[in-house]
């Protein structure tokens, strides 16, 4: 893979659908379809996935696609791929609430090794370089000009006083129960996979996730945060969270900076 090609081409897709998004979402009204697993989908999310499965193909036409939107490709597996969830957090689109991201990642040997998260809403982009360095971009996000970036990389956490994030949709009694092992200095809520920056920037220390997810939403997050000094693991042994899993579905998963005193289960 030339990973500088690739980051470019993510980047720019990135861009791309994220301002193909924005269009949709400050429209009066858009059209919301619940699928067959009964989860939400906008126009917003079919539109952005077909602009970035169509540029991915012509870019890599020799790699693997698994797209959230198309369920034809879950049935595909390779031991490289690439994996993107067009629009993550519809449900934040859907409210309005602007926690949502474009999410594209490249998965080899079942490790996500390189990915952009870009949330249009928010004006924030992450994504990897060439060399795996996680960076943050500032500026107008033009698809045929990097701006600004700057690299980011994990806090150093105080066990006394942490910082945690946790899903704005989806917070249970359980992962409050297990929150509730650490010190915590504050707890902040947000939606998509921000919550995986969030950490890579040092602006938190901490996200357990004790709900569903499959590979899509957690993959470009996975990948920012570990070219920012991050980890992801397993809820249940605390190894390291694979890809490539049958039915691309993810077990329950804690991320973290370096230093977090994990608790048990």
């Amino acid at each position: 893979m030339d990973y500088q090609k690739l980051t470019l081409v993510m980047r720019r897709l990135a861009i791309e659908a994220g301002s193909r998004i924005m269009q949709i979402y400050d429209a009066d009204d858009f059209e919301v379809k619940v699928k067959s697993d009964a989860s939400p989908v906008t126009e917003a999310d079919e539109a952005a996935d077909a602009l970035i499965s169509a540029g991915l193909r012509e870019a890599f036409p020799d790699v693997t696609l698994v797209t959230e939107e198309q369920a034809a490709s879950h049935a595909a597996h390779a031991d490289r791929f690439l994996i993107v969830d067009p629009l993550d957090g519809t449900k934040e689109f859907i409210n309005r609430r602007g926690d949502f991201t474009v999410n594209i990642a490249y998965v080899v040997s079942g490790v996500a090794v390189r990915g952009v998260v870009y949330a249009p809403a928010q004006g924030r982009m992450f994504f990897t370089l060439a060399d795996g360095q996680s960076v943050e971009e500032t500026g107008s996000f033009e698809p045929g000009t990097m701006g600004d970036v700057t690299p980011i990389s994990v806090a150093q956490p105080d066990n006394t006083a942490l910082m945690v994030v946790a899903s704005k949709s989806h917070r249970d009694q359980a992962t409050d129960d297990y929150i509730a092992k650490y010190s915590v200095k504050d707890m902040k809520s947000a939606g998509s996979s921000l919550k995986f920056c969030l950490v890579a920037t040092g602006e938190a220390d901490l996200y357990p996730r004790l709900g569903r997810t499959m590979e899509w939403d957690t993959a470009a997050g996975h990948a920012v945060l570990s070219g920012a000094g991050g980890h992801v693991i397993r809820f249940d042994d605390h190894t390291p969270l694979t890809y490539g899993k049958s039915g691309y579905a993810n077990p329950f998963f804690i991320a973290y900076a370096p230093g977090v005193e994990l608790k048990k289960p």
